[in-house]
């Protein structure tokens, strides 16, 4: 009976080796990436909202992405609003040998609420977003497209130095990013970013923020993955058609 246990175990190692997935790989890349994202009000609890982002891998040599967004706000106060849009990406090929850029249509619904302790400001973002990303094969559009629905959690902590509006402030965030879908088989994890950097509001309208992201991104494979070492510099406008102040909801940009 054990010698037959034993032959049982011996016959299962292939088949354990078999079903083992491959070694994980780690793509290092240095990115730059920068973005100016807009907030217009246009009635006591209405906006709409405009983003552009750029990334470039190498640092600034090779393209990323180009990011296009835009919606509708609705903001029942200072420190919640609600949105929904609409977003355009030019992704650009991974394989070196292309050139053909990739489309990606969005349809998005956010939740943003704002809240302070202190010296402290925390914004979380819920973000929901249904995704039509084109498929190249040899570099041509194939006229397929991979549907994901993918939802993002975003908790960001400013730190205020000093009462002075002029001050630096110190930023510090983190964003989850899981998808769903047929096509999504091995990584339903599809990123986390984190963000350390400083914050500097140059007049009542503009503000900025700069600093280092860390973009950990899976690949549809499961074992492929993008460590991506992220310069970032996002700017912010906040603006008013009404003769009142600007809202003060803050756009929290990312693509």
């Amino acid at each position: 009976m054990k010698n037959n246990f034993i032959r049982i175990l011996i016959s299962l190692i292939p088949l354990c080796a078999l079903g083992q997935t491959q070694k994980k790989e780690i793509n290092q890349q240095l990115q730059t990436w920068v973005s100016i994202n807009t907030v217009t009000k246009f009635a006591d609890h209405w906006g709409v909202i405009g983003d552009f982002h750029i990334r470039r891998n190498d640092f600034v040599a090779d393209p990323s992405f180009y990011f296009i967004r835009g919606g509708i706000s609705y903001i029942p106060n200072s420190n919640i609003s609600l949105n929904l849009g609409y977003a355009h990406m030019w992704l650009a090929p991974s394989n070196p040998d292309w050139s053909t850029f990739a489309d990606e249509n969005r349809i998005y619904q956010q939740a943003q609420l704002n809240t302070k302790f202190g010296n402290i400001s925390i914004l979380q973002r819920l973000r929901n977003e249904q995704r039509w990303q084109e498929k190249i094969v040899n570099d041509k559009p194939s006229g397929d497209w991979r549907f994901t629905n993918r939802i993002r959690y975003l908790m960001s902590f400013t730190f205020r130095i000093s009462d002075k509006k002029s001050w630096l402030q110190m930023v510090l965030s983190d964003e989850i990013l899981l998808h769903f879908g047929e096509e999504v088989i091995y990584n339903t994890f599809d990123q986390n970013r984190f963000f350390v950097g400083i914050k500097k509001n140059i007049n009542p309208k503009w503000s900025y923020d700069f600093g280092y992201m860390n973009v950990y991104q899976q690949k549809y494979s499961g074992y492929q993955y993008d460590m991506n070492h992220t310069i970032r510099l996002f700017f912010y406008l906040s603006t008013s058609i009404r003769k009142k102040a600007p809202s003060e909801i803050e756009n929290s940009g990312d693509e």
